[in-house]
Order: C-alpha cells, then sequence, then structure tokens
C-alpha cells in the first residue's frame, strides 16, 4: 500500500516565505529548463502561457515499472501559483479504463492531504423503487480510458505537488502486450519526462515504440523526438523527455497524445509460465503452433437511423475486410436490424466459398440506415439461426460459435427492458455458443452490451465517437478471428492451492494469453501438479507437468532483484530527488508484484461475477469479497469511492487547519505522526473526480478497537518521543530523542538484578514537507533479553514476533494469538499490539504501527510502553529505566524585565529548563501535557545520547558510569578542554551540569543556591 511514494523524500513546498520567485526573471519564463534561454522560446509558446492566468505546471515527471507485464505508474505533477491571491489548481490524468488508482496525495501549503478509500454506500431508493439520483454510468461500461481530476485551492506565490499511483495488469492481444501514457497536461510543461521499465521472466522481443497517438496523420509516422531505448540483460528502459521548445512542435495546447510501447516475450512450448512469490503464484498461459479450429460466425449489425454517415461507411469497409480474412473451413452468415430484422441467408450459416463471399459484399452495400433499434429481435433472430445450424446433425461439432453483435444505441423497439432482454438471450444462447458486442459511440447502453458479452463467454468492445471505427472493428475480429483451443481447463495439485482465480476458458485465442494466479497452501513444498486440458478441432490436448515450487520462488526472487536495481539505477542517475523517490517508490511495491496480481484478477473476476449474477446473494456475495479485496489493496473501484479533504485557503493566504480525527487501533497513526495536523477525510465520487462535501466537515470515521488494554504513559514512541510518569510527584516530563538511523537505544537496563534487557533499532525516514528536523527516526525492532532463571529474548518487528527460548517460533503480526512459558508470556493483538510478561511483575506493550499507504516521511514502526515496573529493580537504568524509581520536582525563577518566568524541573540534584507541552500518546487516543526538555534531553538524563547507545539488539552490557543513585560524585570528560561535571550527593543542592573550561570557578546555581559538594578540578 504498501506506501505511497518516497519521492516526498526531496520535495521541499514553497511556503509564502520562500517564494520569492526569480523576481528578474521574466514570470512566465521562470519554470523553463536553465538550459533553454528566453530567447530560444517561440513568439506563439510565449504568448500562450502569457494568456494563462492559473496556475502553472512547473513538472510533470511519470515512472511505469513493468514486472513480467503488470504494470506500476506513479505521477508526479508540481504546479506554482505566480499569482498574488489564492488561485485553484486543476491536476488532471488520463487513466487506462483497466487499471486501479491506488493512491492520491496532495501537498498545498506545507500540508498533505491524504486520500482514503472506502467502501461505495448503497444508493437509498425512493418511495417508487427507483434508485435516487440515478446516474448515466449504472448503463456505461468502462470506457478506454477515464480522466482522474482534482482540484485544491494554491496559496498566493506558493506549490501544489499531486501525486497519483495507479496498477494495471497489460492484456496481450494479437501477439503483443501494449503499454499506452497518457501525455495531455493542457499546456506546455517546463520539465517534462516518461521513464519506462521493463523487465521480465522471460525475455522481451519484438519491443517498438509507437507514434505518438494524438489523431494526427503523418506522411511519415516516426517514434517521437527524444525518445531513447536501452537494453541491458533483459532490463529495458525507455525514456521521453522533450523540452519545452520540442512540445510546442508536437501541440501548443498541451495535447501530445498516447505515448505506446509494444512488446513480447519468449515463450517455451508447454503449461506456460509459473511465478512464485511470497505464497503466491501467477501462471501464464499462451499456447502457439497450434491448428486454427473452424468457426461458425453471425454477424448482427445494426442499421438503424443513427448508424447515417461516418459509422455505416466505416462499418462497411471494416465487413469487407473481415470477409476476406475468414478461412475456407469456417461458416457464416450476416443479419442487419432496425425496424425491421433482415437475414442474408434465411436458411442458415454458409460456408465460405468466392461465390459467398461476392454475395456478402453485395448484401453489405446495400445496408441503409433507417428506423429504430430492435436489439431483443435481433439476437433472437442470430441465436436461431445459430442453434439450428449447430443442431444439424451434418455439422462439425469440433469448431467454435460465436455472435459478433455490433450497435451504436439503446433499445427502443421490441423488448426494451435490459433485464427481460438478458433473460431472453440466456434463454436462446443456452450456453451452446459466446456473443461478442461491440459498441459504437457515446449513446450505447454499454452496461447491457457488457452483462450480454459476459454472461454468454463473450467480451465487450468499446469504440468511441471520434475513433477509426473501421480499424478497431476490425481488430476486433482479428483477436477472436483464430481460435485455437476451446474448452480450456487449467488444474493443480488438489489441497495445495487456494482461492485460485478463473480456471474454466471456453475458447482461447492465438494472439492472447490466459492468466490464472493463486495461493498456495503450504509454501514448503516442493513441486505443484500443473495440468492443461483443452479441445483442438477433434482431439482433446492434454498438458502437465510438477513445476519446481522452490526452485521457481529463487528465479522469481532474483527476477524481482534485477527490477529493484534496475530502478535502483534510474533513482541515482537521476537528475532530481523526485526522480529517486519515484524510483525507489516504484521498485518497493515489486517486490509483492505476485500477490497483486492475484489481487488486481480476483477484484476483476469479481465484478464481472457480479454482472452474471443472477440472484440478489449471490450478487451480494461477489460484492462483498471484491470490496473487501479493493480496501485490502487501496484500490479505486466500482465498488468503493477515494476520497479526501478539499484544500483551503484562509484570507490570510495560511492553508485552514486540519480538524482532529482520532484514528482506530491498527490503522495508520503514531504519536510521531499526530504532532502534526492530519487532514480531515471526507466522503466524494467515484472514478477519479475526486471532491469534498462542506456538509461533512468533523464528521470522523472510527472503527471498534480491536482489543482493549491499559497502558501507562511511560513510553517510547514516534520520532522517538519519550514520555516519562512520576506517580509519586504527579508529574509527567516528555522529551525526544534525535537519534541516527541504524543506532540501538539501550531503553531498560536491568540485567544484572531481574536480569531484563530492552533494546530498540532506529530506521530513518525524511521529515515531512514544513517540518523543521532534516530527517525522523521511529523504531524499527524492539528485542526484549531475560537473562533469568536462562536467557531467552524476544524480537518485535511490525509484521513479525521471534521468540526464542528453549525453541524459536516466529509469529505474524496480523493474527491474535498468545504464547506462554515459565519466563516469558507473549500476546498479540493482531495489527494492533504485542503485550510482553516476563515473571508475573514486569510488563510491555509494543504498539504496532502498520501503514497501507504510507507516504514517503512513513514507516511502519513500533511504540514502546511499560505497563508494569513493579519487578524492575531500583538501580535500573536506560533511556527510560533510570526514571522508574525517581521523584521530581518544579521550580520557577522569577521573570526579569519583559521576559516570561523560567520554569525547571529538578532531577536528582540537576535543574533542567523545560517547557509546558501537550503530547498525544498511544497512536492519538490520549492526550498528555507534560514538561519538556529539550536539546536531546540534556541535563534531564544521566549522560549524554551516546551513553545509550548499543552494539547490537541483543546487548546486556551495564550503564558505563556506574548506577543511577544520589550517593556518587561524578566528574566525566568530554570533548577537550571542557569537563562536564554533575553533583550526586543527597540533600545537597548543587548546580545543574554546567561546562567548564581552562581554570574552573563555580558559581550558584540559576536557582541561588550554594554550590554545595563540588571540588573544582585540576
Amino acid at each position: 500500500m504498501l506506501l505511497l511514494l518516497v519521492l516526498l523524500l526531496s520535495f521541499s513546498p514553497s511556503f509564502p516565505g520562500q517564494a520569492q520567485l526569480e523576481e528578474d526573471l521574466d514570470p512566465d519564463l521562470g519554470d523553463f529548463d536553465s538550459d533553454i534561454a528566453p530567447r530560444r522560446v517561440r513568439r506563439q509558446v510565449k504568448a500562450t502561457l502569457v494568456k494563462e492566468n492559473k496556475p502553472q505546471i512547473q513538472e510533470l515527471s511519470i515512472k511505469t515499472s513493468i514486472i513480467s507485464r503488470y504494470a506500476f505508474t506513479a505521477v508526479y505533477c508540481s504546479m506554482q501559483n505566480r499569482l498574488p491571491a489564492a488561485a485553484e489548481g486543476v491536476f488532471q490524468f488520463q487513466v487506462p479504463a483497466g487499471a486501479y488508482i491506488s493512491n492520491f496525495t496532495m501537498i498545498i501549503g506545507g500540508r498533505v492531504y491524504q486520500s482514503e478509500v472506502r467502501p461505495k454506500q448503497k444508493r437509498v431508493k425512493q418511495g417508487n423503487g427507483k434508485p435516487k439520483n440515478r446516474q448515466s454510468s449504472d448503463t456505461s461500461s468502462e470506457p478506454e480510458v477515464e480522466v482522474f481530476s482534482a482540484a485544491g485551492s494554491i496559496p498566493g506565490r506558493n506549490r501544489a505537488v499531486f501525486l497519483l499511483m495507479y496498477e494495471e495488469l497489460l492484456q496481450r492481444r494479437l501477439g503483443s502486450y501494449e503499454h499506452v501514457t497518457s501525455l495531455r497536461p493542457l499546456q506546455l510543461v517546463s520539465r517534462l519526462s516518461l521513464n519506462i521499465t521493463i523487465v521480465d521472466h522471460a525475455p522481451i522481443v519484438d519491443l517498438e515504440v509507437l507514434p505518438l497517438r494524438n489523431g494526427k496523420i503523418t506522411a511519415k509516422p516516426e517514434v517521437p523526438i527524444t525518445t531513447a531505448v536501452k537494453n541491458e540483460k533483459n532490463v529495458w528502459k525507455i525514456t521521453f523527455s522533450p523540452n519545452i521548445i520540442q512540445q510546442a512542435k508536437i501541440s501548443t495546447s498541451g495535447i501530445l497524445g498516447d505515448f505506446v510501447i509494444r512488446y513480447d516475450v519468449q515463450r517455451d512450448a508447454g503449461i506456460g509460465d509459473l511465478q512464485v512469490l511470497n505464497g503466491h503464484f501467477v501462471h501464464y498461459f499462451a499456447p502457439k503452433d497450434l491448428p486454427v479450429v473452424p468457426k461458425n460466425v453471425v454477424f448482427v449489425i445494426d442499421t438503424s437511423a443513427s448508424m447515417l454517415g461516418k459509422k455505416m461507411r466505416q462499418t462497411k469497409v471494416a465487413l469487407f475486410t473481415i470477409l476476406r480474412d475468414l478461412r475456407p473451413a469456417d461458416h457464416f452468415n450476416f443479419i442487419s436490424f432496425s425496424n425491421k430484422i433482415k437475414v442474408w441467408q434465411p436458411n442458415g450459416l454458409v460456408p465460405v466459398t468466392p461465390l459467398n463471399v461476392r454475395d456478402a459484399k453485395k448484401f453489405i452495400y446495400t445496408l441503409v440506415p433507417n428506423g429504430g433499434t430492435n436489439i431483443d429481435g435481433a439476437i433472437q433472430t442470430g441465436s436461431s439461426l445459430l442453434r439450428d445450424y449447430l443442431s444439424d446433425p451434418n455439422t462439425s461439432l469440433n469448431s467454435v460459435s460465436l455472435i459478433i453483435f455490433l450497435t451504436d444505441g439503446r433499445p427502443t423497439i421490441g423488448e426494451t427492458q435490459s433485464a427481460s432482454i438478458l433473460g431472453n438471450t440466456r434463454s436462446a444462447v443456452h450456453e451452446k455458443f459466446c456473443i461478442f458486442t461491440i459498441g459504437i459511440g457515446n449513446d450505447v447502453d454499454y452496461r447491457l452490451l457488457e452483462r450480454m458479452a459476459l454472461e454468454n463467454c463473450g467480451m465487450m468492445r468499446r469504440i468511441s465517437e471520434e475513433a477509426d471505427a473501421s480499424a478497431m472493428l476490425k481488430g476486433f475480429y482479428d483477436e477472436i478471428g483464430t481460435p485455437l483451443l476451446s474448452d480450456i481447463r487449467i488444474n493443480y495439485t488438489e489441497n495445495s492451492v487456494s482461492y485460485v482465480t478463473q480456471k474454466l476458458f471456453t475458447n482461447y485465442f492465438n494472439g492472447s494469453e490466459i492468466i490464472v494466479a493463486g495461493k498456495l497452501t503450504n509454501q514448503s513444498a516442493e513441486s505443484l501438479h500443473v495440468q492443461v486440458t483443452g479441445s483442438n478441432n477433434d482431439r482433446v490436448i492434454t498438458l502437465e507437468t510438477d513445476v519446481p515450487l522452490q526452485r521457481l520462488q529463487i528465479e522469481t526472487e532474483k527476477h524481482v532483484k534485477a527490477a529493484s536495481a534496475a530502478v535502483a539505477a534510474g533513482a541515482k542517475v537521476a537528475a532530481s530527488g523526485v526522480m529517486q523517490g519515484l524510483d525507489s517508490s516504484l521498485g518497493s511495491v515489486a517486490e509483492d508484484f505476485v500477490e497483486h496480481v492475484w489481487g488486481f484478477l480476483s477484484i476483476k473476476e469479481g465484478l464481472r461475477s457480479r454482472l452474471r449474477s443472477q440472484t440478489s446473494k449471490e450478487r451480494e456475495d461477489h460484492i462483498q469479497q471484491a470490496t473487501n479485496l479493493s480496501l485490502t489493496y487501496h484500490f479505486l473501484t466500482p465498488l468503493t469511492n477515494m476520497v479526501v479533504e478539499k484544500p483551503e485557503v484562509l484570507a490570510d493566504g495560511t492553508m485552514a487547519a486540519a480538524p482532529t480525527i482520532r484514528p482506530a487501533a491498527g490503522e495508520a497513526a503514531s504519536p510521531a505522526d499526530t504532532d502534526d495536523e492530519q487532514p480531515q477525510k471526507l466522503d466524494g465520487k467515484l472514478r477519479g473526480q475526486i471532491s469534498s462535501l462542506s456538509n461533512k466537515i468533523g464528521k470522523g470515521e472510527r472503527r471498534p478497537v480491536t482489543k482493549s488494554i491499559v497502558v501507562s504513559k511511560t513510553s517510547a514512541d514516534g520520532d522517538p518521543h519519550f514520555v516519562v510518569e512520576f506517580p509519586l510527584s504527579k508529574l509527567t516530563v516528555c522529551f525526544n530523542i534525535n537519534g541516527e538511523p541504524g543506532h540501538v537505544l539501550r531503553l531498560v537496563s536491568d540485567h544484572k538484578y531481574s536480569g531484563v534487557t530492552v533494546n530498540g533499532k532506529l530506521v530513518g525516514a525524511p521529515a515531512p514537507p514544513g517540518s523543521h528536523k532534516q530527517q525522523r527516526t521511529y523504531f524499527s525492532s524492539i528485542a526484549i533479553v531475560v537473562d533469568h532463571p536462562r536467557r531467552a529474548y524476544i524480537e518485535v518487528t511490525p509484521n513479525k514476533v521471534i521468540l526464542d527460548g528453549r525453541d524459536r517460533i516466529v509469529l505474524p503480526c496480523h493474527t491474535t494469538m498468545a504464547v506462554d512459558s515459565d519466563m516469558l508470556s507473549v500476546a498479540i493483538s493482531g495489527r494492533s499490539n504485542v503485550t510482553v510478561t516476563v515473571g508475573g511483575n514486569i510488563s510491555f506493550v509494543i504498539l504496532l504501527h502498520q501503514y497501507k499507504n504510507p507516504a514517503p516521511y512513513q514507516r511502519d514502526h513500533l511504540g514502546f510502553y511499560i505497563t508494569n515496573s513493579t519487578g524492575l529493580s531500583h538501580s535500573c537504568h536506560g533511556l527510560l529505566g533510570q526514571f522508574l524509581h525517581e521523584e521530581v520536582g518544579v521550580a520557577q525563577l522569577p521573570a526579569q524585565g519583559d521576559s516570561n518566568p523560567s520554569v525547571f524541573l529538578k532531577v536528582n540534584d540537576r535543574s533542567v529548563p523545560v517547557v509546558r507541552k501537550s503530547r498525544r500518546i498511544y497512536s492519538g487516543r490520549q492526550n498528555v501535557d507534560c514538561w519538556f526538555a529539550r536539546n536531546n534531553a540534556e541535563k534531564l538524563i544521566d549522560g549524554q545520547y551516546e551513553d545509550y547507545v548499543t552494539s547490537h539488539m541483543f546487548d546486556t552490557g551495564e550503564w558505563p558510569h556506574g548506577t543511577n543513585k544520589k550517593h556518587s560524585n561524578r566528574c566525566r570528560p568530554l570533548r577537550s578542554p571542557v569537563i562536564r561535571c554533575r553533583s550526586q550527593v543527597t540533600g545537597l543542592q548543587a548546580t545543574p551540569t554546567q561546562e567548564y573550561s581552562g581554570p574552573v570557578s563555580l558559581r550558584s546555581s540559576v536557582l541561588d543556591q550554594p554550590a554545595a559538594g563540588i571540588q573544582q578540578p585540576t
């Protein structure tokens, strides 16, 4: 949701005080590449920019990683508002209709607006039983592309960043895969770049970059200018980065077109290509060199009045071409329909002969559009014709039968209710043949065509009003015109796999591909038996073998590492940190690509099954399963909404503060992140158009907590933020530790007495936009070591718990379970927390902070809480342990002049300056008022930060400077010539820690107490 984009690592938003944008330059040229002099900018280009009175796109960067035909795409768009007043910035991007958006983030005015995917709400029915606010989308299927659009108000002279991520499984058509990236920013962009990396288990062949698809017809189609293609060890890299002048040569409106890559992979004969990774598998099957199966096809063509003109003309051209491609063994017929239904050969299908082809062309030529649209009658006539032909005893059964149905409108004659038409079609087809449907234009009931195809083993194709219908009709026929197999069944070893996607397929057409994915029930199994059966003409073909799972796992891991290395290499040579962030993000999500393929296919299958459902219960079951998977993978699908807060600019030019929402247990929240204001997430619309509803502001959604536990305030959580509760003193103290990534910190050290030591390892993360910090650190793992009565340890990470005593046990963190032993007890509340109990009188709770789709500055991490310390000795030390048996007091120094009074915390004999602060702990569900000590807890903790850094996670070494008692007088050398002295004599009031250099003279403390008990160092 992995997380979304590490690219935030390098992004530094422009704030009002920072956004003085090259005032000495032409403001309309400020975003041009530095190597392009203003004089080189064409006059019409400059005029186009000057006319724009809206935020300008400074940078549009698109990164795609295609791993075994599964594509991850990340889009980065930086937009600048040069106006002094706030202006609305609109981010718009065309996403392939077959893809699923997995994340969207806006960064405006220093605030991060993270999207959230929620289940789509059911429609509320009115009194007449019809859904309220029924939209046209109910009867429309997915177009070829969808326009994702999001708008946000950008403060004057400030910047906004839009981040979009989507995933798609490439479909093989006509013997190749095609990846399309839309380049339509609607304005000229100073920095435009497209980077595509393709890695596959099989050798990549026939890779080509096509000319830009933008509707323009050129005499000599050429590869887009600046396109570079590189191949190294089957890792292909394609880049396209035209400067602003080169963009203007293509289009001054910013509509460059579609960047298209086409390729295929080399295949071996057999059961296909299996890939195994992390308990999931994907099986690609695309046989070749098989005899073509004869087909029986009936073409049903709409000739209603709406087909007049271009549609009819292009349809005739396509049909003439298709007639030439029919094979001698095929049989065919034509039906035209409007008010009336005409059958070319009423007696049935005829063989492909020169005479029949000639007569068919005459029939097509004489078609004249007029009248209405009788869809039901046309389907019934075609089905009857094909059904009668198949029932003839002289008809060969070794063939594939299908209807190709084309229309540009909705039913207006005869039966017009979709449900009745579908029911009549099912009864007429009776699972004896397939129906393939084609819709032309915008006035088509695409939902009807899609359901008709899906319910009758076919597929639907949509042709837009502006498209070349002739070429698309011919292309669609070519996809289904060469059947090689029918009745394909794919089986795996019984009880070895589960949750397998579709395994039965009616037909396999040449140039396509069958993809099956599932889960392995036993990841340690050595092999998996795979069997594929299908019919080809008069014979049944069976392919089967045992595939070595462990070897495939290793090979797939190498394959993924190669992909990660490829994108990492791209990050190192990238021109900006943004590029590096995009590469890192795509490299990380690719590590589970097989599982993503399974999730993607399962959702697609659930949506198809929903349309085919015959009962309401069956439909609801499919909807629920597909919805759950959509939420798991954070996919925007027809069953989910993607919601995000709408940015609001206040009158003073700043961004409105975010309403507070308390996250639920197990959700992506941590004390570190809750220090920064979080955006309110509101309801919105499906399919890209992100909006906010003002009437829902303040209505946060909270889920029930999975398990209620009592957590004390004494903790180290988040960045990391430390909180120490002093019950006897009725005070709470807090401090931060700015550690280094990779350091292991000693949290509790009581090895000599109770035998307990707790260490935590830090992991680094970039600071969020607007933060004063350079980086953040979190606890990525926590180790609890116990030495009495024998040595044992527990290591906790966000994903697993390792318990090593007599035996080593690895427990997943996503399930609820408990393990008890004579020394240690571990209780896991799935995806929420881990409770560790030692000897019955020491217990710790470790919170699991996991992110489904983390922002780049977020990391899965842990929070450490001490819930019972009665078993820890008074000699306990560590960053938290040293305070467990202490008492503190607060003193105030009177104000001097206009300054405010200073407050000091008295710890042992030290005085520590503090300020009042509020901190949220336990995933933000509890607020704590505390006295905050600055500067890495200087003077509050014994020694310095470095004294608490240990060599490894299981280090149990004692505090190097003695015990934490008040009976020691300690002077410890620092960096020469400075000496730090601390008086720790009971009952004496001495100075707080002071630093000295050279001759030393002691003065009274800031609290005007005598400096007794301290000897002058020599």
